[in-house]
């Protein structure tokens, strides 16, 4: 049976009613199919991570080149499809609203949007200019059904200060986000204020520093998990081990650490 781009929505849409849930963020078609076969009920994008298999740092991608990522995740999975869509791609309101059309486009079942700007010296968009970017995409986005996850990037860059990413976070809420999140956020004490000030909508919490299971982040209340860059992490320092000890030792032993070819192939078979 067909399950189609409504489907996944309307699923998506559900699973962020009630209870928490682990997004995981795949890099390619294949580790998105990985994740699925192992159970999981969404994935979502990550910037980084698509990034690095592409050869260019992160933030260095072309929209043109996400949206062809995002369409094949979605193609070729049965399940929903989150798209960390960065910043839109665009400064100006009317430009993130024309790429967030094209990102609804490819099928996603979520689509996030970031206050950051890039320069370290003035990390964070202004207050008025992040909330009507929030606001263009939730038109942009118009009754596709495709959620909108507004994104406070103030931890990230080092503006640690919870008050302000409490007051962005809420602004993003009333401009038409439907879900929150703040990544770097790191003690209970921050999630559980962040959670408890976004309601009801559900927040996403990156684990990092936090070091939180699923269970501790459910009772804090966090609806969704996701893990950013860290799975891609993960498959580089494989690689990155194995590549090095080849290099510099001509010796092999790491190889003998990789995952079993006949289990990838049953998977994917």
């Amino acid at each position: 049976m067909t399950v189609t781009t409504a489907d996944k929505r309307a699923t998506f849409r559900k699973m962020h009613e009630s209870g928490c849930f682990i997004l995981p963020n795949p890099v390619d078609v294949g580790s998105a199919k990985a994740l699925q076969h192992l159970g999981f009920k969404a994935i979502a994008s990550s910037s980084a991570g698509f990034a690095w298999t592409i050869g260019k740092a992160d933030n260095h991608v072309t929209v043109e080149e996400v949206c062809q990522h995002l369409a094949a995740l979605c193609s070729a999975t049965d399940i929903p499809v989150n798209a960390d869509f960065e910043g839109g791609f665009a400064v100006e309101p009317d430009r993130v609203a024309d790429h967030v059309e094209r990102g609804v486009r490819t099928g996603v079942a979520g689509l996030s949007i970031e206050d950051s700007t890039g320069d370290k010296d003035k990390p964070l968009y202004d207050r008025a200019l992040a909330v009507e970017r929030i606001r263009a995409a939730r038109s942009a986005i118009g009754d596709s059904g495709t959620i909108l996850v507004g994104r406070c990037e103030a931890y990230l860059w080092g503006v640690t200060d919870l008050k302000l990413v409490i007051d962005r976070l809420t602004a993003y809420a009333e401009a038409g986000a439907d879900c929150l999140y703040a990544p770097g956020l790191k003690t209970r004490e921050d999630i559980a204020a962040v959670v408890k000030a976004v309601a009801p909508r559900p927040f996403n919490l990156l684990i990092g520093g936090s070091g939180l299971s699923l269970a501790e982040a459910a009772d804090l209340g966090v609806r969704r998990i996701s893990v950013g860059g860290s799975l891609a992490r993960a498959a580089w320092g494989g690689f990155m081990r194995a590549a090095k000890e080849m290099a510099e030792k001509g010796t092999f032993t790491e190889l003998g650490s990789g995952y079993p070819g006949g289990e990838l192939n049953k998977m994917f078979s």
